[in-house]
């Protein structure tokens, strides 16, 4: 396939924040111009201007959404294709639908590549509203079988590409041997700090894994509207100076902190195909994690993490415990993780993408072979 005349219209969030569909975002328009495409960012979350529009509820949205279908509309005159990063609820509403329809009306293909854990219950309650966008994307991308799943219970066919780690930022650093209990194991959790996530449960977990390893720290990364109730948490906990939040990280930041931890706690209440673990796995950090959502579907219990139910610290307290107590447990938990980790490298995904766009491009003219 000649690449070097396509030009694609890349929709969706954009970093900061570093992680989670607006690092996958970014990171496929980077990957995709290393295969000579041409890719055209149109930022979801793009900064207010003037800034104070950003501080008045309901006008800042409005600004925003005009603004935004302002720049699809100029995007749509040089691009070929749009490839869109969509989400549910208002997300799906005020940004996907829009590119749907404007992408139609300039005769464009559009590829929906829809993430996001809360689906199933975004579609019982809004799916008439929708179903007429759905209707007009060229092709709908998600990137785990368990959204499959929920597509299909709504009558919709849809094909999968998983998320992509970019595994020359995110390796190994060197595996703790040491069994002494008062060695400083290292815990990392790394998620946004919103409810969703439920990250005061991974601190009470790390509380109760204090009481056995008193040296232990952990770091939660990200940031959130929850950092203040968090923070409140850590104080009622006493655990003064053993949690850090490190706030907005970078990816290369990212990834030096997880090659620095002992363990990854993820305490999620829904999910989809979060890829922190993903990249927790390819810098070889066991996991325990909740068994919601799409989780179970890409990692499996006892041989890439350990699974919990969500909510319960002293369930994840205890596998937490159970990882820092076994060696070959954890060792094998690594050496799996890494192995799995493997499958969602740029390589292996790219031809994925690339026969898509060339499926669509195709009645354009612009797919060579």
């Amino acid at each position: 396939m000649d690449q070097t005349h396509l030009r694609i219209a890349m929709i969706g969030p954009l970093p900061p924040p570093a992680g989670g569909m607006a690092g996958q975002t970014a990171q496929l328009a980077r990957l995709l111009r290393q295969e000579g495409i041409v890719v055209e960012e149109v930022a979801v979350n793009a900064p207010y201007y003037p800034a104070w529009i950003g501080r008045v509820r309901g006008v800042r949205a409005l600004f925003r959404l005009v603004s935004y279908v302002i720049r699809l509309c100029r995007t749509a005159s040089r691009v070929d294709l749009f490839h869109v990063m969509a989400n549910s609820g208002w997300s799906w509403h005020l940004f996907a639908a829009p590119a749907l329809w404007i992408g139609g009306w300039y005769g464009k293909p559009v590829v929906v590549n829809y993430r996001g854990g809360q689906a199933e219950e975004f579609f019982k309650r809004s799916f008439n509203w929708v179903r007429p966008g759905l209707a007009k994307a060229a092709k709908i991308i998600v990137p785990s079988e368990f959204l499959q799943r929920v597509f299909g219970e709504f009558g919709v066919s849809c094909e999968i590409v998983p998320n992509i780690v970019d595994r020359s930022r995110f390796y190994p650093g060197t595996p703790s041997v040491d069994e002494n209990r008062n060695r400083s194991v290292h815990v990392v959790v790394a998620r946004h700090l919103e409810r969703l996530y439920d990250n005061a449960t991974a601190i009470e977990a790390f509380a109760q894994i204090r009481e056995h390893y008193p040296a232990a720290r952990m770091t939660v990364a990200g940031t959130g509207p929850e950092r203040a109730n968090l923070e409140q948490l850590v104080r009622k906990l006493e655990l003064g100076d053993a949690v850090g939040f490190s706030g907005n990280l970078g990816r290369d930041e990212i990834a030096d902190l997880l090659r620095t931890a002992d363990l990854m706690l993820n305490p999620s209440l829904a999910d989809n195909m979060p890829n922190s673990l993903l990249e927790a796995m390819a810098c070889g950090v066991p996991i325990v994690t909740t068994d919601v959502g799409g989780i179970p579907l890409i990692v499996k219990s006892e041989e890439t993490a350990l699974l919990v139910k969500p909510g319960r610290a002293r369930d994840m307290a205890e596998a937490a415990l159970q990882v820092l107590d076994d060696q070959r447990l954890r060792l094998k938990l690594i050496r799996n993780g890494l192995r799995d980790a493997d499958g969602y490298s740029w390589p292996r995904i790219r031809e994925c993408w690339l026969s898509t766009y060339r499926q669509l491009c195709k009645p354009l003219g612009l797919a060579g072979q």
